[in-house]
């Protein structure tokens, strides 16, 4: 089976695309910063190192310091896809970041988003 062209990509690349899609719906870099920093558990300055050094996706999801556990009661179809029923670990992660950033340009709360 083949690679996942996305697991290719340098977050870096992917990263300002989630940023400009918030923005175009009045939302902001902080709000998408603070979205991969609860879903990843990574610090500010880990997420900054991460955009500047180009880190592919893939290991960017692999390394990410924790978890956080509340992202399993993520639910819904990111690009045609349930997310709770995608089976390669590293793609279902990517998928609820998608998810968590679609919600975030619906106008969501940042409470509702990060399932508080």
């Amino acid at each position: 089976m083949a690679v996942p062209k996305i697991f290719n990509m340098s977050f870096a690349s992917v990263y300002p695309l989630y940023v400009a899609k918030a923005e175009r719906k009045g939302r902001t870099k902080d709000e998408v910063d603070t979205i991969i920093r609860w879903l990843f558990g990574y610090t500010q300055s880990e997420l900054d190192g991460h955009v500047e050094r180009g880190t592919l996706f893939a290991p960017f999801i692999s390394a990410c310091p924790r978890l956080n556990p509340l992202r399993e009661k993520i639910t819904g179809v990111v690009c045609g896809v349930r997310v709770e029923a995608i089976e390669d670990p590293v793609m279902r992660e990517i998928r609820h970041l998608d998810k968590l950033i679609d919600e975030l340009a619906k106008g969501k709360s940042m409470e509702k988003i990060l399932r508080s």
